[in-house]
C-alpha cells in the first residue's frame, strides 16, 4: 500500500448552482474500528444533480457523493469489520451503505434503520468536525465504526458497483417490499438508472412479463436491453396506457407497480395499472411535486397495496451486490456510464450530467493507486 498521505482533496459544495471548490482536508487519526476507504469511483447521482441545482434543500457546505467504491487504506486500533463481522484487510475493495445507523435506537430495532435517531448519511452532510471526509467526491472517506461495509465481488468493476449502495440497493428494496414477482407481470414506471435496474432485476427473478413506461426515447431503448419485454411511451394519455397494460395481461392488470419517476402524474398513472390485489411501490417521489389524487373507495374495493421505500436495509446492499455479480455479463450495467471525469473536473462532470442526462456519470479520484 502507498502511505497514507495527510489530508485529501474533497470537492465542496457551498450553494446551488456556484462551483463546487477542490479543498483540502486533514486525515484523522482513527479511533477503534474506524477506517478510511481511498475513492477509486464515484458516480453522480439523480438527487446530487437536485441539490447541486437548487431543486432539492441540502445542507452545505458539504461534500456531495453517496455511490462510491473505494479500498480500505488505513483502520483503528481494533480493526475494521463488514456488515457480517468479518475482519477487513487493507486494499479490500468496498462499497458501503448510504445510511450509518446505529442499530440499537427505536427504530432500528424495529426494522427501520434508515429511520435512525442517530442517523448519518454520506454525501448528505454538513461538514463538521469529523464530518468532513464524508461524501464520495473526494479522495479518501471516513468509515466510522458500524458502517455498513461490504467487498465489492471481484468481477463486477468498479463503474458497475458504484451505483450499488444507491440505486441497485433501493431497487432491491423496492422488490424486497413487493414480494415475489416469478411468474408475474411487473410494471416499471421510469427508465432511469433505478427503473432500468428494476426492469434486470425483476427479469433475472423470474418475471413473466417486465412492461416498461418511458417517454424519453433513448431510455426506453435501453429498457429492452435491461429485461423489459414490452416498453411503453411514457408520454401516451393516462387512459390509452392502462389499455396496453390491459391488453397485456387479459383485461386484468398487473400484479406489481413500482414507481421511479415521482411524477405525480405518473404515479396517478401507475395506480390505475394495478389488478385487484395488486401491489403498488413507490421510491421515486424523492423530491417536493404537488399532491397526488388516488380514490380511497378503489384502494380498499380492489384490495391493493401501496408502499413507499425511502433507502434500504444494509441487507439489501449485500442483494444488490449479489445480483450485480450473477448478472455483470447479461445487462450492460457498464453503459450507463455515460462519461467518466478526474475529480479536478468535477464541475464539468455535472454539467455533463445535466445537459446530457445519461443514466450515470463517473468521477474517478486521480489520488496515487496502491
Amino acid at each position: 500500500m502507498n502511505p497514507l498521505p495527510d489530508s485529501s482533496r474533497a470537492a465542496v459544495f457551498h450553494a446551488p448552482n456556484q462551483p463546487l471548490t477542490i479543498e483540502r482536508f486533514p486525515l484523522p487519526a482513527l479511533a477503534g474500528r474506524e477506517a478510511i476507504a481511498r475513492i477509486r469511483c464515484a458516480t453522480i447521482c439523480g438527487s446530487d444533480l437536485h441539490s447541486y441545482y437548487g431543486r432539492r434543500l441540502s445542507p452545505v457546505p458539504s461534500v456531495l457523493g453517496h455511490e462510491m467504491v473505494g479500498e480500505i487504506c488505513a483502520m483503528g486500533p481494533e480493526g475494521a469489520c463488514d456488515f457480517q463481522g468479518r475482519p477487513l484487510a487493507l486494499g479490500d475493495r468496498v462499497t458501503w451503505s448510504t445510511v450509518w445507523s446505529c442499530g440499537a435506537c427505536y427504530y432500528c430495532t424495529r426494522g427501520l434503520r434508515p429511520k435512525c435517531e442517530h442517523l448519518m448519511k454520506f454525501g448528505h452532510e454538513r461538514i463538521a468536525a469529523g464530518r468532513d471526509l464524508i461524501g464520495g467526491l473526494a479522495d479518501h472517506c471516513i468509515l466510522r465504526e458500524g458502517a455498513g461495509i461490504f467487498r465489492v465481488p471481484p468481477n463486477v468493476p468498479d463503474t458497475v458497483a458504484s451505483p450499488a449502495n444507491c440505486a441497485t440497493a433501493t431497487v432491491a428494496a423496492v422488490l424486497r417490499a413487493a414480494g415475489g414477482v416469478e411468474s408475474q407481470t411487473v410494471v416499471v414506471y421510469g427508465a432511469g438508472m433505478l427503473g432500468l435496474t428494476a426492469c434486470a432485476m425483476a427479469s433475472a427473478r423470474g418475471a413473466s412479463n417486465v412492461i416498461a413506461i418511458e417517454r424519453d426515447p433513448g431510455r426506453a431503448e435501453l429498457a429492452g436491453r435491461f429485461g423489459a419485454t414490452i416498453v411503453l411511451d411514457g408520454s401516451a394519455p393516462a387512459d390509452e396506457i392502462r389499455q396496453q397494460v390491459l391488453d397485456q395481461t387479459e383485461g386484468r392488470g398487473a400484479e406489481f407497480v413500482l414507481e421511479f419517476t415521482g411524477i405525480p402524474e405518473a404515479i396517478e398513472c401507475g395506480f390505475h395499472l394495478l389488478r385487484f390485489g395488486g401491489r403498488f411501490v413507490m421510491a421515486g417521489a424523492t423530491f417536493p411535486a404537488r399532491p397526488i389524487a388516488l380514490p380511497a373507495e378503489q384502494i380498499v374495493r380492489r384490495l391493493l397495496r401501496l408502499e413507499g421505500v425511502y433507502n434500504y436495509q444494509p441487507e439489501d446492499l449485500a442483494t444488490a451486490l449479489d445480483f450485480l455479480s450473477a448478472n455483470v455479463s447479461r445487462f450492460p450495467f457498464e453503459s450507463l456510464i455515460g462519461g467518466a471525469f478526474p475529480l479536478d473536473q468535477v464541475q464539468e462532470a455535472f454539467a455533463f450530467a445535466e445537459s446530457a442526462r445519461p443514466p450515470r456519470v463517473a468521477v474517478l479520484s486521480a489520488s496515487p493507486r496502491s
